[in-house]
């Protein structure tokens, strides 16, 4: 039976006419769409539930960076010599993750961001930080925007035609979910297109298993994901039929400098993050802003702090807003009593070298604060416990262990940043301290699995109510691994058969 477009019509001419016909496809059922889904890492993009609380550029700073690659975004192509990747980079607390969201959400707002991934190798999801999520999510990212309908049955295709395509190399998923679609639909696809794919965090990719390898072994395999990514996004840029622009935000480290400076060195520019975006300036803006709130929560004078004490504050930072965060965060700590008192002990450490490294301020703030603890080297022994064993479970597992977290229990347990784990594992901590934070990471393999089965236990419903009077008490024993040993112990009497199941599989 033929289909009729005018089934009422007579003596109907027309000329040089095209029909596009589209079949609507039903999402429910659909076992492409439902592989792209299992494929792809809704954590990662930058409006996320996980990224509810990423840092943002506080208004009126770093506007110049931000002009610098929003004008690159939207008139690059009226450039001498226009790339169509730009590589965002500088130094570990220096904004570029503040930077990256900010500008995926003008982006988003103005209608021109096609996509987003934001890996993290240290905060929420395992899946930010592997390198097999990212063309599964940027291809999903395509199917969400109105402008690019057309795209969808190609994509879904493509999957259809290959349902092992998530597990092929990253340039040939690239061509089958991103380049070959965008050709199929040329012909569909109006000048109004988003303009923009932003990659956050590009140096914390982790490649699978390497946490089970040697220091050397592990970072070769995380610097080959590292550069099989950017491999395939370099592809897809040098394509025709590929319209967007990519945005790629990362630390110099070795590996991706190189490859920028040899493999993409003509189709890509640099952007570094120093003193040219004048961040001592935005730096005070913050400062001021945050300064304000604490006066108004604690009723404090307008006098304070003094000028004096703010330039004192954005010299230290020497341009990290990592520096002025933390110190913001450390006197907004309500269980800590009189924010004028935090200020007198941050503005009282003393650094030296801080000409060569800009992170000496940081590093002795971190000090600082490490040793006002009652007992620093059991604190750090925790921080070791939070960053080696609980990062990948939810806050509800730990609170069952210490009782003492407050807010949501699905999101992970984990450091504000990265550059505290940064700096208890490197030769600028104090030897004291770096031993303390490490000492469980000789643990780790037995500690895994025995955190694995009192997490078990703990889901169990005649056990879970296991509370700290069932751990140690004495300061003694108040180490993450007396602990999870003696709860293990005690929640597993009578429960032989979880233990025959746990043990049963090699």
């Amino acid at each position: 039976m033929s289909t009729s477009y005018f089934p009422s019509s007579r003596n109907l001419q027309m000329r040089d006419l095209t029909v596009n016909h589209y079949e609507a496809r039903s999402l429910e059922g659909d076992r492409a769409f439902k592989d792209l889904q299992d494929n792809m890492a809704s954590e990662a993009i930058h409006n996320s539930d996980e990224r509810c609380d990423a840092p943002k550029c506080h208004p009126e700073t770093r506007t110049a960076v931000q002009e610098e690659i929003l004008s690159w975004i939207t008139r690059g192509d009226d450039d001498t010599e226009p790339k169509k990747i730009l590589w965002v980079t500088g130094p570990a607390g220096s904004g570029k993750t503040a930077i990256a969201g900010s500008i995926a959400e003008i982006c988003e707002d103005r209608g021109i961001l096609a996509g987003s991934f934001f890996f993290s190798s240290f905060l929420g999801s395992e899946k930010r930080k592997s390198k097999r999520f990212l063309v599964g999510t940027l291809a999903y990212g395509l199917l969400q925007n109105d402008g690019l309908q057309p795209l969808r049955g190609p994509i879904l295709s493509s999957i259809e035609r290959d349902l092992g395509i998530f597990r092929k190399r990253l340039r040939d998923q690239c061509k089958a979910l991103l380049l070959k679609p965008f050709y199929d639909a040329r012909n569909h696809l109006n000048w109004s297109l988003p303009r923009v794919i932003i990659i956050d965090g590009l140096d914390e990719v982790e490649a699978a298993g390497s946490l089970s390898l040697d220091p050397h072994e592990a970072r070769l395999a995380n610097e080959a994901d590292q550069i099989e990514i950017l491999s395939a996004l370099l592809q897809a840029a040098g394509d025709v039929d590929f319209p967007f622009r990519v945005l790629i935000v990362s630390r110099p480290e070795r590996a991706i400098r190189d490859f920028f400076s040899n493999n993409a060195n003509g189709v890509s520019r640099e952007l570094f993050l120093d003193d040219k975006y004048n961040p001592d300036a935005d730096i005070t803006l913050f400062l001021d802003a945050k300064f304000a709130e604490i006066r108004r929560r604690y009723g404090l004078l307008p006098s304070w702090p003094t000028r004096a004490d703010i330039k004192r504050l954005v010299h230290a930072a020497s341009g990290q807003f990592i520096y002025a965060s933390t110190v913001v965060r450390f006197l907004q700590n309500d269980k800590l009593p009189d924010p004028q008192a935090r200020l007198l002990t941050v503005l009282n450490v003393r650094v030296q070298g801080a000409e060569k490294n800009p992170l000496v301020p940081l590093d002795a703030l971190y000090t600082r604060i490490l040793a006002s603890s009652p007992d620093p080297l059991l604190a750090i022994k925790w921080l070791g416990g939070v960053h080696y064993f609980f990062r990948s479970r939810p806050a509800l597992f730990v609170k069952q262990l210490l009782q003492d977290f407050e807010e949501s229990h699905q999101h992970p347990y984990e450091f504000y940043h990265k550059s505290l784990s940064d700096f208890l594992q490197s030769e600028r901590c104090l030897e004291g301290f770096k031993n303390a934070f490490n000492d469980l990471a000789f643990e780790e393999r037995f500690a895994q699995v025995l955190i694995g089965e009192v997490f078990l236990l703990l889901s169990v419903p005649s056990i879970a109510h296991v509370s700290t009077s069932q751990v140690p008490q004495s300061t003694s024993d108040r180490n993450p691994a007396s602990i999870l040993s003696t709860l293990f112990s005690r929640v597993s009497n009578g429960h032989t058969h979880l233990f025959c199941r746990l043990y049963s599989h090699p």
